[in-house]
Order: structure tokens, then sequence, then C-alpha cells
């Protein structure tokens, strides 16, 4: 072999080598949305715990380009936004903002009590996602993955009168978002009303035209609830069921290699390990914040819970809810709410 020859084909193996190289090495960015802005826990778990870790895992390969406060997408435009993956590859989807679409994912909410912790909240979801595949299957459907569930703040009632009675709301005024939680107040006969969230609410609490409000207390901390309402009942327990899913368009997360998904996978398994007390945490903050500006909070007692659990009449919710299902997905939810129920039973001993 002559030495022009000789140099021509070592110049095409290092050049083969340089484009392995630079091909192996590309940055992935992924577009991300999320409908509130930045700086709450959850926010803040999502971008300090998993989006760290997905570069961590991946080496810096694999790089979010997040958007907050809706500025790619309404939180009940998201499911959407992303199934279609032209404005975002990833976000927040809530179930509770599309019910057409995750008929299933709704069932969450149907409980009335929970787990006492963090932890046993995350193991609760940890499970029931990993044991029944129709709850991702749903997703699926929608042209969606889910990269990793993140939770929210458990609900409380904000009262404009001391001394709640949970088993004596008749003759009150309440708003409320989830349609459980509307049926649950009607039941334990207070009066429901449609407001939009906003500052409209607090002046409505201060008129006396609404007696309190049944809502996550992150949710009623943003507009000061407590400040026209200060009588508030709240307890870990108090569940709410609102699961933020971070989803990924699924043709994106198919295009990812082996070796990118795993990379993601491994900093889910990180992110689940801090959910819990960082949920915890937070939790015991916005208590002692909300103290210190003037509110009652009181926690809900075993006893208070159990009533709340009986007034609410929430298994007869629940057979009101499965009637309204389409054929195909009453026949999974009938199947799976006992399980789920039984998974939540657990998760709270």
């Amino acid at each position: 072999m002559s030495l022009t020859a000789f140099v021509s084909r070592l110049l095409a193996v290092f050049a083969l080598f340089i484009m392995l190289l630079s091909t192996a090495s590309a940055e992935i960015v992924l577009r991300y949305t999320d409908h509130e802005p930045y700086g709450n826990m959850r926010t803040r778990a999502i971008n300090e715990i998993f989006f760290a870790a997905i570069e961590k895992e991946s080496s810096g390969r694999i790089r979010i380009d997040a958007h907050w406060g809706g500025e790619l997408s309404t939180s009940y435009n998201a499911l959407r936004t992303i199934q279609e993956g032209k404005m975002a590859d990833i976000g927040i989807v809530v179930p509770e903002y599309t019910p057409q679409q995750l008929p299933l994912l709704q069932m969450f909410k149907s409980f009335p009590t929970g787990p006492d912790n963090g932890e046993k909240q995350v193991r609760f979801f940890s499970q029931v996602f990993n044991e029944f595949p129709e709850f991702n299957a749903e997703l699926a459907h929608n042209n969606l993955v889910n990269l990793q569930f993140f939770l929210g703040y458990p609900a409380a009632f904000f009262s404009t009168a001391p001394n709640l009675a949970l088993n004596a709301l008749r003759g009150t005024t309440w708003r409320t978002a989830s349609f459980w939680h509307q049926a649950y107040l009607e039941n334990a006969g207070a009066r429901v009303i449609k407001m939009p969230w906003d500052e409209q609410i607090t002046q409505a609490l201060r008129a006396g035209t609404l007696n309190g409000l049944l809502v996550n207390l992150d949710s009623g901390d943003d507009i000061k609830a407590q400040q026209a309402a200060k009588h508030i009942l709240f307890s870990q327990r108090l569940w709410l069921g609102h699961v933020y899913l971070l989803a990924m368009n699924k043709q994106r997360w198919e295009s990812l290699s082996k070796e990118d998904k795993t990379a993601i996978q491994r900093a889910g398994k990180t992110t689940l390990a801090a959910l819990g007390p960082t949920l915890d945490h937070s939790v015991n903050s916005m208590v002692e914040n909300m103290r210190k500006e003037g509110a009652q909070v009181s926690l809900l007692t075993p006893d208070a819970l159990r009533s709340w659990q009986e007034v609410s009449r929430f298994q007869q919710e629940q057979d009101n809810w499965l009637a309204t299902l389409d054929k195909k997905s009453a026949v999974d939810a009938r199947r799976l709410l006992p399980l789920v129920a039984s998974r939540l039973e657990e998760a709270m001993r």
C-alpha cells in the first residue's frame, strides 16, 4: 500500500471515529411545559431533583429546556400539547383536567382519606402504577408515556367560622374544584357554588357569601384564603389524590436510545426516594407559616376523619361515577376500583 493510500485510509478512519464520537455525545434537548410558575414545592422538586438527576445520569447528554407558568400550554391543554409533540416534548398532565381522555385516572380522587405521610403516598402510587398496567395503557392510548409522578399537598377545610363540624354543614356555602369533593360537600348538606379561582374567592369569604373552601393547602395559601377564612381543618390523611404526571410524547420517547431511556429511569428512582420527605417538610413549613400569619390551623382527629368519610358517602359517589363511564372504561374501572382501594388501605396502616 502506498503512503498516500495509507494516509487517506487513516484519515477516513479518523473522520469516522470523530463522527461516531460526535453522535454519541450529541446533546438531546427536551422541551418541558408546566402550567405553574416556578418556585413552589412541586416545581422545585421537578427541576432540582428530577431534571438534575436526568442530567447527571446522562452525563450531561440530556438537557431540559423548561418553560414554566403556562408559557407553552395551559393546564387544560397540556395533554394535547404533549400528545402532539410540536410545542413541547414533556410536561405536566393533571388527570382531573382531562376526565374524558383519562377516565381511569380520576379514580384516585374518589377516596376521602389516605396515607398520613409523603413516603406512604409515594409507595402507594408506585405500587399502583407498577401493578396495574391499565393506567399507563390509558396514557399510551393518548400518545403519552409517564416518566415520573409528583404529588401535591393534602386537602384542607378553610372556614370563616370556628369549630367547624364536618357532619353539620347544612346552611353553609362552599367552593371546591373536584367533582368528587363537590359531591361530598353536598352529601354533607352544604351548598356548592362554582367561582373562578382568583381573588374573588377571598372577597366572597370576607363578604360572607362564601363560608369555606375545600382545597389543597397550597392553593388556599396562593390566594391567601387564610386571611378571610382563618379557621383551617387539616390532616395529611385528608386525601386529595391529586397526582401530577410528568409525561412525554410517545414518539419522542421511542426515538431515544436505550441508554438515554435508562438514564431517565434511573433519575426517576432517585426522585422517588426524595419525594416523600420533600412533601412532608413543605407541608409542615406551610402550616407553620400560616399559623404565624394568624390562621387557626387545627389537625383533624381520627373521629373527625371517620365522620367525613361517612357523610361524604364516597362509595355511593364511586358507583355514580362508574355509571357515567363508557363500556370499556367501566369494565376496567369496576375491576380496578376495589384493588386500588385495597392498596390504599394497606398504605394507611
